[in-house]
């Protein structure tokens, strides 16, 4: 493992409980622990697991207008929720492909908090910051923030155990001190189940950790958090999502603030849309014994028509299912095959989710 990977304010932690490590974007986190990843799959699906993942960014816009600014950048239109909301969205180049998906709070009109993905963040602070007029500053704060997500039914006892607000709306956060420090619990998640995602100081961070499991939740890996954000068929930017595949391709509609005077990519995106994309983002439910994987050929006789982006085994359905960008023509419902190193699985096109969501 090289040594110029960056750990968690955790990592000791995970040591202690036998985490096996990977490298996620520059970063040295825990991919599984001994429990291994169908355990802690369950784990979240039935009763409560706590993710480390301090690989995401951290970005501070601020300054006067630095909302309205924000939203001039980015593709989902911020006006739509007001001071204590988070909302899921775009970052966009002038073609319309993703730079990255995120994750905006606006704590108010001058103070926008950003998560971005790991690999991403650095691009998109610099970004923001060439675009950013005068009286608007933006932080990259990727080091001095831990976040942990606490996921799954039993969630809401975790934090109601440690005095942390639990009952806000979904895609709501709150702001609450822990020994002094001001922690963000946001109601949001990458799994489909009830929970939330706190952003806590580096320093209090250990303390709130160790509160997390004495509660009762199990210590996850981020093997487990792709495979339940699969079987919730979310996006994984760099796979589903990415500079070549654009958001109406990926049926991310929903989170274009299409009635903005603008956007980075609006006329790009709004070219395509007119268009129609010329391939689509679907679900692929595997109808025979296999396990699908990312770029497998999808096949319709001797024709291929798409490619895989994500791919798993779905502990949940024990089947194989994947995300599969097809030609725009194929629809759920079709019946297609999967190139498996030579053999042909059979496969069924499909709408994501693969399995119900908690109700939020």
């Amino acid at each position: 493992m090289s040594e110029t990977l960056l750990t968690s304010p955790l990592h000791e932690r995970h040591l202690v409980h036998g985490a096996k490590f990977a490298e996620f974007a520059g970063w040295n986190m825990p991919l599984q622990y001994s429990s291994g990843v169908l355990a802690e799959h369950q784990a979240v699906r039935t009763g409560v697991g706590a993710f480390d993942v301090s690989h995401l960014g951290k970005v501070w816009v601020t300054g006067p207008g630095a909302a309205a600014f924000v939203n001039r950048c980015l593709a989902n239109d911020l006006d739509r929720i007001g001071a204590g909301g988070a909302q899921y969205t775009l970052c966009l180049d002038e073609e319309g492909g993703v730079v990255d998906d995120l994750i905006a709070y606006r704590f108010a009109d001058d103070q926008v908090f950003l998560i971005p993905n790991a690999a991403n963040t650095a691009e998109v602070a610099r970004r923001l910051r060439e675009a950013a007029p005068e009286g608007v500053e933006v932080r990259d704060v990727h080091r001095a923030f831990t976040v942990i997500a606490v996921q799954g039914p039993e969630s809401p006892r975790i934090l109601e155990y440690l005095g942390l607000p639990h009952d806000h709306e979904y895609m709501t956060f709150r702001e609450h001190l822990v020994n002094q420090a001001d922690v963000i619990v946001c109601r949001s998640g990458y799994t489909g189940e009830t929970g939330f995602e706190l952003v806590v100081p580096n320093e209090a961070a250990v303390d709130l950790w160790d509160g997390i499991l004495v509660a009762g939740a199990a210590p996850c890996g981020l093997g487990a958090r792709d495979t339940l954000r699969l079987e919730m068929g979310y996006p994984l930017h760099g796979q589903d999502l990415s500079l070549e595949i654009t958001p109406v391709q990926a049926r991310l509609n929903w989170a274009i603030g299409w009635d903005k005077p603008e956007f980075w990519g609006k006329a790009a995106l709004e070219a395509e849309r007119a268009a129609g994309p010329k391939r689509r983002l679907w679900g692929l439910e595997a109808t025979g014994k296999g396990v699908p994987r990312a770029h497998m050929a999808v096949m319709d006789g001797d024709d291929v028509v798409g490619e895989t982006t994500s791919g798993t085994h779905a502990p949940t359905l024990k089947k194989g299912v994947a995300l599969a960008l097809l030609d725009a023509s194929y629809k759920p419902g079709a019946e297609l095959e999967l190139d498996v190193r030579g053999r042909r699985l059979p496969i069924r096109v499909v709408k994501p989710p693969f399995t119900k969501a908690t109700p939020k």
